[in-house]
Order: C-alpha cells, then sequence, then structure tokens
C-alpha cells in the first residue's frame, strides 16, 4: 500500500461509512492516532471508533497528496458533512472547547467542515500507523 491507495481506501471508507473497510486499511495491530491525545489500535478499536461517522450524512471528502515515499505518505484532506444526530454535534462540541453554535431545542443540526493533514506509514498492503490533525468548524450559510 501508498499513502495514494490508502487515501482512496480512506475517502470511500468516510463516505460510505463503513467501520469495517476502515479497519481493513490497517495491520491488525494498526494504529490510528485520531488526535495527540488519542490512539485507537487493532482492528476492534478501529471498528469502534468509526462507527461515530454513521453520525454523519451526505459526506464529501476530498483529499491531495503531498508527499510520498515507499513506507510513509502525507496528504492533504478536506471533508463536509451534514450532522445527522444530536449525539454527533455534541460530540462535536466537547471536542472544540468552545460553544461555537448557540443553539436552542429544535435548531436544524449544522453541516461540519473538517481541514486536516494525515501521515502514514506502510508495511507491506496495510497501514502499520496513521496520524491526523485536523480542526473543525460549522460551514457558513
Amino acid at each position: 500500500m501508498d499513502i495514494e491507495q490508502f487515501m482512496r481506501g480512506y475517502k470511500s471508507a468516510w463516505e460510505q461509512r463503513d467501520e469495517k473497510a476502515f479497519a481493513a486499511l490497517f495491520a491488525p495491530d494498526g494504529e490510528y492516532h485520531n488526535t495527540p491525545f488519542a490512539t485507537q489500535r487493532g482492528q476492534t478499536q478501529l471498528e469502534a471508533y468509526w462507527c461515530r461517522v454513521k453520525l454523519q450524512e451526505d459526506v464529501r471528502f476530498d483529499y491531495e497528496v503531498l508527499a510520498a515515499t515507499p513506507d510513509t505518505g502525507l496528504a492533504h484532506w478536506h471533508v463536509r458533512y451534514q450532522v445527522a444526530s444530536e449525539e454527533l454535534f455534541q460530540i462535536w462540541a466537547r471536542s472544540t472547547g468552545t460553544n461555537l453554535i448557540a443553539r436552542r431545542p429544535g435548531d436544524p443540526l449544522p453541516r461540519m467542515v473538517l481541514d486536516g493533514v494525515l501521515q502514514a506509514e506502510f508495511d507491506g498492503a496495510l497501514c502499520k500507523c496513521c496520524r491526523i490533525w485536523w480542526h473543525s468548524q460549522p460551514m457558513t450559510p
């Protein structure tokens, strides 16, 4: 696997909201660092973490490979999605550490935009370690 193959699979797993496809990108003991302070290791943790994308709708994912070697790569990614549940909105609100959106009960859920960078290391046909750095915010109308 190389960064281009990984990013195609990552895009597909996110847009299809498929936790099994996401976990299949990784070695059995593969690691996904979704923040500098949180790591998912192994297929069970990877799948459990990725289930949160099921709370998103109308996902649009784009990427650009910035650097590639046979066993590593770096990519810039950009995703837009509709928050599909109050649960996901609360996860996002807690992760930002701010109250960027003042919502009243019954207000529509926001459409979000995330922008990030991904670094991946490969061991043959699978990813052994992936680290992402990202920022999210609600899309402006």
